[in-house]
């Protein structure tokens, strides 16, 4: 079996494993199944995220994280070759992934503080950005958010890696890469193109990276907008875990077709659901 797990309110939450849910990973991979991550979390670089699998005991190979930032990056060079320099509003990880796969990255922080209080007119004699990746930025601020937008306005185009309103803490919910996303779009009337969930490229490339095909997946998620809703996309089956975002009330709200193929409470329901999908 192929599953495709969300990270942050399903492994984890900030810097808080979920209880038991590494182990029942440990044990599918052990039987044979391909465990793959995949994340709409755009901060952080992949190696990162494969330390912090391993030390939670949770099974995890190289190039078997696929975050929305390494999704961008592999579908902005597959879908628009012509694209060379990127002004990137988000975190480090975020910036690294695009590098990786060849893009000149310019930073809105670095930008920013070039720009001062004016206008950008173009960040040097070689001219602006051909496109803008929004992602979480942490470190986000006013002059940042104007590089950026200034950036769309004036033709590059505009990449959101994911939209999730909400990020899922230790500390509970936080603003998500969706708000920044957001600004951007307000202030300059493009709407970009998304590729995290709930859009199908994550959970395409996260497939792809064990040469197989998204319809054979199981997805584990925590959110009915994102996760599950990218499973619908892709035309595989789910499992809502109600350990982040989405709540039996949110559940409740949905229309049949709509709903996951099963949800689980905690780690225990889960091993007992992946034990029903498959072998």
């Amino acid at each position: 079996m192929l599953l495709l797990v969300d990270l942050d309110g399903v492994v984890y939450r900030g810097l808080d494993a979920v209880p038991g849910v590494a182990a029942v990973l440990a044990d599918r991979a052990a039987r044979g199944d391909d465990v793959v991550y995949v994340t709409n979390n755009s901060m952080h670089y992949g190696a990162d995220y494969i330390t912090r699998l391993r030390a939670m005991g949770a099974p995890v190979e190289e190039d078997r994280v696929v975050s929305s930032a390494r999704a961008t990056a592999i579908w902005l060079r597959e879908h628009h070759p012509a694209v060379r320099r990127v002004l990137v509003l988000g975190a480090g990880g975020l910036e690294r992934e695009l590098r990786d796969v060849g893009f000149d990255v310019v930073t809105a922080a670095h930008a920013a503080t070039r720009a001062g209080q004016e206008a950008i007119d173009g960040f040097d004699a070689a001219g602006g950005p051909d496109a803008v990746v929004v992602g979480l930025d942490p470190q986000l601020t006013y002059l940042r958010l104007a590089v950026a937008a200034d950036a769309v306005r004036a033709g590059a185009l505009f990449i959101a890696t994911n939209r999730d309103p909400v990020y899922p803490t230790e500390r509970g919910l936080r603003p998500g890469a969706g708000s920044l996303v957001a600004a951007v779009e307000a202030t300059t009337g493009v709407t970009p193109v998304s590729i995290g969930k709930p859009e199908p490229h994550l959970l395409e490339a996260a497939a792809h990276a064990v040469g197989r095909s998204p319809r054979e997946a199981v997805m584990i998620g925590d959110g009915l907008l994102t996760d599950i809703a990218a499973a619908r996309a892709v035309g595989c089956r789910s499992v809502l875990m109600l350990t982040g975002v989405s709540t039996l009330l949110h559940l409740d709200a949905l229309p049949d077709a709509d709903r996951p193929t099963a949800v689980a409470a905690d780690a225990a329901e889960l091993a007992t659901i992946l034990d029903r999908l498959g072998p």
